[in-house]
């Protein structure tokens, strides 16, 4: 992954920790990981980000399921501890019908039991389009749960621009009344990346629908103006958007040419 970054114009990557539709991590190859350190190095690559699999629902109906979601969540927290600065990223799930407050106990409960003081990795919480019974498509939701968690030193959010603007957070209106209630609601310091998507929909169809940069809904004029913005212009951006390794060269450079600061 990092030879990669470098070859298309990162200087950061996002990868799963496992396929994204779960199962068992491979076993980790030390060698492999000293090699990564070294060249991240000498390529200045910073600030990976881990994402967990999105089959995993910390909220789920089924206690079976909630178990599964934190022994994995547990191991990769653990695997992680090889690879210091790197962030791990996950949605945090969908209450099935037990409700906002259920759902919310739940992960607050999860996140409580893997969290440790000695674990070098910050657990992001993902901004979601609030579709279904999804928890975090609302700033509010991800407050309450930053609010039970003991570790707090060790929890963050990452801001998807896609996610928010389909959750109703209107990017185009103002992003600067969009970063304004974010901090209202949850707090600026706790907003550690940002996953920098264009969407396929308008605002507030919780459809979550990732479209390339400036060709969707958000468009390249409020993108430019999130990546400008003095609040976020200093977190690392991830592109998540439907593209091959050329389409995301293309929008790299696109981005550091918009990029003022």
């Amino acid at each position: 992954m990092g030879r990669t970054a470098v070859e298309i114009g990162a200087n950061t990557f996002q990868f799963f920790t496992r396929n994204p539709r779960g199962g068992k991590a491979k076993p980790l190859d030390l060698e492999d990981i000293a090699a990564y350190l070294q060249f991240a190095k000498e390529h200045e690559i910073v600030a990976p980000l881990a994402h967990a699999p999105y089959t995993l629902n910390a909220c789920a109906k089924d206690p079976e399921l909630r178990k599964f979601a934190k022994e994995t969540m547990k191991d990769d927290l653990q695997r992680l501890q090889h690879l210091p600065g790197v962030n791990y990223n996950f949605h945090p799930g969908s209450h099935v019908q037990q409700g906002e407050e259920a759902g919310i106990a739940y992960i607050t409960e999860t996140l409580n039991e893997i969290l440790s003081p000695a674990q070098n990795t910050t657990v992001l919480l993902e901004t979601m389009a609030g579709k279904g019974t999804e928890i975090g498509g609302k700033f509010t939701e991800l407050k309450k749960i930053i609010d039970g968690v003991e570790l707090k030193e060790h929890i963050g959010v990452c801001l998807d621009t896609c996610h928010i603007f389909d959750a109703g957070y209107d990017l185009g209106d103002s992003v600067d009344a969009v970063v304004e209630q974010f901090d209202r609601e949850v707090g600026l310091n706790y907003l550690k990346a940002i996953h920098l998507n264009d969407s396929k929909n308008v605002s507030g169809s919780h459809k979550d629908r990732h479209e390339k940069i400036g060709e969707g809904e958000i468009g390249i004029e409020t993108l430019t103006k999130v990546i400008n913005h003095p609040a976020l212009c200093r977190l690392p951006f991830y592109l998540e958007t439907p593209n091959e390794l050329d389409g995301y060269a293309r929008e790299i450079a696109e981005l550091r040419n918009l990029y003022r600061q």
